[in-house]
């Protein structure tokens, strides 16, 4: 499958909230127990400023999945990591754009000079929770049953990748 890695654009807007939207709705891998409206992408895009986002493209411009990095705390001393988000298209999961997306990212995180990428994940998300151990993510702590979606407690699971 063909697809370039891109910087987002605020053309991408109607693509991305509708991939996040199908898992708000049927998956724990995005937290909002309902559909975000189309103004939720300004929300993520400010999260991210200053920090890398791709979007994956692949024909006729369709995003596949995006991808972005965000500071992991304000303070200055934990400056040096920074949290990762990413959202594959479902019908394109499991054809290596997450991996490719996740590769750019921790090239341009390296540029940065960060030295961690972390990632908050559901503990009921064990495909994301697979899929960042694949790629050198550890578990490197636990919150119990801080999460809380359609009436069901959840842990949150970090992950840490050294770069």
């Amino acid at each position: 499958m063909e697809y370039e890695i891109e910087p987002i654009s605020s053309e991408d807007r109607e693509e991305i909230v509708e991939i996040f939207n199908f898992y708000v709705e049927n998956s724990f891998a995005a937290f909002p127990e309902k559909r975000v409206p189309t103004e939720f992408f300004n929300v993520l895009m400010e999260a991210c400023r200053g920090y890398p986002a791709f979007a994956a493209r692949g024909a006729g411009e369709r995003v596949l999945g995006f991808a972005f990095l965000r500071p992991h705390h304000p303070m200055p001393a934990f400056s040096s990591a920074a949290e990762i988000t990413i959202f594959i298209h479902p019908e394109y999961r499991g054809r290596g754009i997450g991996r490719s997306l996740v590769d750019r990212l921790v090239d341009e995180a390296k540029g940065m000079g960060l030295s961690s990428i972390l990632a908050g994940i559901s503990s009921r998300n064990d495909g994301s929770i697979a899929f960042h151990r694949s790629l050198g993510f550890r578990e490197c702590g636990r919150f119990l049953a801080i999460g809380r979606k359609w009436g069901e407690s959840f842990d949150v699971v970090w992950m840490q990748r050294m770069l």
